[in-house]
C-alpha cells in the first residue's frame, strides 16, 4: 500500500481502475529487488529508472504477484460492502517460474575476459580494465567503484585503502550503514598500476565515467559490460555482481585464520549476529587484519593488464 500511495497519490478507491493496477503492475516488474531492504532508497520510479539503466536484476514476478493478492483482499472487502463495485486486482498473470541465479566466474570464464577486447567510446580500456581488477580483488559494488574519488583512497596504519563513504554533496551513499568501510588495497592492484590513476586536482578516480539523466553515475558502463558478456557467449547468471560473489565465496572457503566478522566488514555485509558486542568490534578492526583477508584473493587464471593510456 506504501508503494502504491508512493507512486500514485492516495487516491480515492473508487477512482482505482484496471489501468491504474496495470501501471502498477509495471512499475513493482520494473523495481531492483533490493528495494526497501535499505534504511534509505530511491523514490519508486526513480528506483525503476536505474535498475533500467544499470541492469539489475528486479523484483520477482512471485513478490509483485504477493503485492496483488494484498490489495485484492483489502478489495474484496470494499466490494462486499459495495463500496467499489469490483475488484482491479484480480485475474492479473504474473511469471513466478524460478529466476536465474547469479553465480561466480569460473577459471575459465575469466581467462576468457581477460582475453577480451573492451569496446566502447566514451570509456576507455584503461578504465575497463581499472574497474573489473578493482572489483575482482576487492569485492566491490559496481555503484562503489563508479563512485571513487581520489581523496578516498587514504593511507591507514601504513595501508593503502578505499575508503568507500558517502558523497553527500553527490547525493550518494553506500547500500546501508555497514556499507561505509576501509578496504585495503590489495598488493595485486598496486602492481597493475591502480594507484596511478591518481591525478592532481582530478576529482573521480574514473572521470570519463558519465552520470546519467537519473543521477546514476557510471550506468553506461554497466549496459556496455553487459553487452560484452553476451557478445562472449557468458551465461545470464554471470554479471558484474558476479565478481562480489566470487570474491566472497573465494573468501569464505579459504583455509586461513581470519575471522568470519573480517570477511563480512571488507565486504560491506551486516555482522550474522548484531550485538552491540560484535558491532562494537567491526568497527574497531584493526586495518591488518583487513588487510589479510583483501591479500588472501589470488586468481591465477586472471590476467588483465591496466594500459598506462
Amino acid at each position: 500500500m506504501d508503494l502504491f500511495v508512493e507512486a500514485f497519490g492516495d487516491l480515492p478507491v473508487t477512482q482505482i481502475t484496471g489501468t491504474t493496477a496495470g501501471d502498477f503492475k509495471d512499475l513493482l516488474l520494473g523495481l531492483p529487488a533490493t528495494h526497501g531492504k535499505a534504511k534509505k532508497c530511491l523514490p519508486i520510479r526513480d528506483a525503476v529508472k536505474v535498475a533500467k539503466e544499470q541492469g539489475l536484476k528486479t523484483l520477482s514476478g512471485k513478490t509483485a504477484k504477493n503485492h496483488f493478492s494484498r490489495m485484492s483482499a483489502l478489495w474484496s472487502i470494499l466490494v462486499q460492502r459495495e463500496i467499489v463495485s469490483k475488484n482491479p486486482w484480480m485475474k492479473w498473470s504474473f511469471n513466478t517460474t524460478k529466476e536465474t541465479d547469479r553465480r561466480c566466474w569460473t577459471d575459465e570464464e575469466l581467462v576468457l575476459l581477460s582475453k577480451a577486447q573492451w569496446e566502447h567510446r566514451g570509456i576507455s580500456q584503461r578504465t575497463y580494465a581499472g574497474m573489473v581488477n578493482i572489483a575482482l580483488y576487492t569485492g566491490l559494488r559496481l555503484g562503489e567503484i563508479c563512485n571513487l574519488r581520489c581523496q578516498d583512497i587514504e593511507n591507514v596504519q601504513g595501508v593503502a585503502c578505499f575508503q568507500v563513504r558517502p558523497h553527500p554533496e553527490e547525493g550518494w551513499s553506500p547500500k546501508s550503514a555497514a556499507g561505509i568501510r576501509l578496504v585495503p588495497i590489495h598488493s595485486q592492484l598496486i602492481r597493475a598500476g591502480i594507484l596511478e590513476f591518481l591525478k592532481p586536482d582530478q576529482h573521480f578516480l574514473f572521470p570519463d565515467l558519465a552520470t546519467s539523466t537519473s543521477g546514476v553515475r557510471g550506468a553506461s558502463f554497466g549496459q556496455a559490460f553487459s553487452k560484452l558478456k553476451t557478445r562472449l557467449g557468458l551465461p545470464a547468471e554471470i554479471t558484474f555482481h558476479s565478481f562480489r560473489h566470487t570474491v566472497s565465496t573465494k573468501l569464505r572457503n579459504q583455509d586461513a585464520s581470519f575471522r568470519e566478522l573480517w570477511i563480512d566488514r571488507v565486504l560491506g555485509h551486516e555482522a550474522s549476529h548484531r550485538s552491540q558486542g560484535t558491532m562494537n568490534y567491526t568497527s574497531s578492526i584493526d586495518v591488518r587484519n583487513l588487510q589479510s583477508v583483501i591479500e588472501a584473493l589470488d586468481f591465477p587464471s586472471f590476467s588483465m593488464e591496466i594500459p598506462d593510456t
